[in-house]
């Protein structure tokens, strides 16, 4: 069996930072070999910058790829979610050109898995190509009670399409976010939970907490927009994520994302009310915050709290590139204290386990085969408009 052997002036192993004295091996079509000595390795091929096991993209909407440049920016959720709702409608040719786009636009920035909602089949085709590893989120939402039944009987069907060609283990019905699912449909989703990935949007504006402790605030507006009758909604006196979060009790792990807004309470109160080995990860998509509410998670928040941190992009409807490596950009330029090491494992390792793959994906440990890439131009551990990513393996 032939080898290939790579060094640079790091080693990023998914967990650790090694010197370029570390050689990484690997069989030719990517599975990891290990990791030895350079004075053990022989001849090796030698690279300038960071070599990095392949990006997570926890939280992506591949079927809006259409829509990039369509919504003006930091117009604040709800005008946002009123032009997706009802400017998202483009001819099929389109949107599937736009998913393929998009995907190579993801190859090529180094992301080798993606968490993916989704609210109709037309990304399918693309993902059974398998050139990158998706976990699908189908997404169900229904704010009228009454309108329960149908959209789970649609988000169900949905499911059904997934998963009739996309490996076991890789989809899961999920919803939407606190205020775009009624109690009834909460009831019927939830038994689709057990066991899998599920993925919410949480307190991405300020509003959602005042919609549920006061019952007051822009969501009213959104509803207005929309044309739905909010009078049946009464204020549950707690915060969004206090309101919802025993729903997500039979989920393996759950993935709450955006979390703009959410204070050191309700961090808490999640991280008490975490079951066993149920894992909870904070999704960051900084770019989107800043495109959509010109604001940014309480990253510093999350990390005092010890809580597992994923990335994500968002939409290209709410980001200018489906890119990690910008991601961490924009958080090492409003956070410069953060290790790059630190963040590395949020853009890897936690991004695998959050999406249930870490055990293909995620980390340099022998027999996985996360992609190898390498990042160049990020001297001093910082990175600038220089840095890039190039694909090794």
């Amino acid at each position: 069996m032939s080898y290939r052997k790579c060094k640079a002036d790091h080693l990023f192993t998914g967990t650790a930072m090694l010197g370029s004295n570390h050689v990484l091996v690997t069989e030719n079509e990517g599975t990891i070999h290990g990791i030895i000595r350079e004075e053990d390795a022989g001849e090796v091929e030698t690279f300038n910058g960071i070599l990095c096991p392949g990006f997570v993209n926890a939280h992506c909407h591949l079927e809006l790829s259409h829509m990039k440049g369509l919504i003006t920016e930091k117009t604040g959720l709800v005008d946002f979610v009123e032009k997706v709702v009802n400017e998202r409608h483009f001819a099929e040719d389109e949107i599937v050109s736009a998913i393929q786009r998009a995907e190579d636009e993801m190859i090529g920035n180094g992301i080798v898995a993606v968490g993916d909602i989704c609210n109709n089949l037309l990304t399918l085709t693309q993902k059974q190509q398998q050139r990158i590893s998706y976990y699908n989120f189908i997404e169900a939402s229904g704010w009228l009670p009454e309108v329960s039944q149908p959209r789970f009987e649609r988000a169900l069907s949905i499911f059904n399409g997934f998963t009739s060609v996309t490996p076991p283990g890789t989809n899961s019905i999920v919803p939407h976010a606190p205020y775009s699912v009624s109690a009834e449909l909460w009831q019927r989703i939830m038994p689709w939970f057990i066991n899998n990935a599920v993925s919410i949007h949480n307190q991405e504006t300020c509003f959602e907490d005042e919609l549920f402790i006061q019952g007051t605030g822009d969501l009213l507006r959104m509803y207005q927009l929309l044309k739905i009758d909010n009078a049946f909604h009464k204020p549950t006196r707690k915060s969004s994520l206090q309101s919802y979060y025993s729903h997500l009790s039979g989920a393996a792990s759950i993935i709450l994302v955006h979390n703009t807004f959410t204070s050191q309470a309700d961090i808490e109160f999640a991280m008490r009310h975490k079951r066993g080995s149920q894992r909870l990860s904070f999704c960051l998509c900084v770019n989107a915050n800043l495109y959509i509410e010109n604001a940014l998670p309480p990253i510093e928040l999350l990390r005092s709290q010890n809580c597992d941190i994923v990335l994500g992009t968002d939409s290209l409807a709410s980001n200018h590139a489906l890119s990690i490596l910008d991601e961490i950009k924009t958080i090492q330029r409003n956070f410069p204290m953060i290790p790059l090491p630190e963040i590395l494992q949020w853009a890897t390792l936690n991004g695998a386990k959050a999406l249930q793959m870490e055990e293909r994906i995620g980390s340099f440990d022998k027999g996985k085969k996360p992609g190898v890439i390498l990042i160049r131009n990020a001297g001093g551990m910082v990175m600038n408009e220089e840095t890039a990513v190039q694909r090794i393996i």
